[in-house]
């Protein structure tokens, strides 16, 4: 009875403590789920004009594309956190290391087609625990997913003990008489 008491005690507190952080996980795991479907979660991918990869513009051109917007999240190198590229929508997706803009170029015209802000990467960081600050992304959140790995365990032990424990006296009890 002392292992049962001290699993429901430990499995309580533990509950109770990272409460926080599963609602936290699990709000924004549901918007980064639904992001595609949502315009304002995540701008919607946009199309260039028909074109081969030969008439795609160079690396060279589209920073030089980025850089002539004078936005303020786009002035250097430094600035660009990535560059994803959709050769089925001929668009370059450029991320900014800052507040989570993007502009979206044509691969095929250089247009600009979209400059958007991205929700999602910032959920991306509420969610992953980068948001608040790197030690808690390292540190905390293993510790919040090995929790709920303790709680899922002990949920199930405490949910199957009292039935064993039932069966074990109805055995007893069988072998008294």
């Amino acid at each position: 009875m002392k292992t049962y008491k001290l699993f429901w005690t430990t499995h309580k507190w533990t509950g109770i403590i990272l409460s926080i952080f599963f609602l936290s996980l699990s709000a924004t795991g549901f918007m980064l789920l639904i992001k595609k479907k949502v315009d304002w979660i995540q701008p919607p991918t946009q199309k260039d004009a028909a074109g081969e990869p030969a008439d795609f513009i160079g690396t060279q051109e589209l920073f030089e594309i980025v850089f002539a917007q004078g936005h303020p999240d786009f002035r250097t190198m430094e600035d660009i956190d990535r560059v994803d590229f959709r050769p089925g929508k001929r668009v370059f997706k450029v991320r900014s290391e800052h507040h989570h803009a993007e502009l979206q170029i044509g691969a095929v015209t250089g247009e600009v087609l979209s400059e958007s802000w991205r929700p999602s990467d910032l959920l991306e960081n509420i969610h992953d625990g980068s948001f608040y600050a790197g030690w808690i992304h390292e540190w905390v959140m293993p510790i919040v997913a090995i929790g709920l790995m303790f709680l899922v365990f002990s949920g199930l032990w405490l949910w199957i003990e009292p039935s064993v424990r039932k069966r074990r006296r109805k055995r007893r009890a069988a072998a008294k008489a």
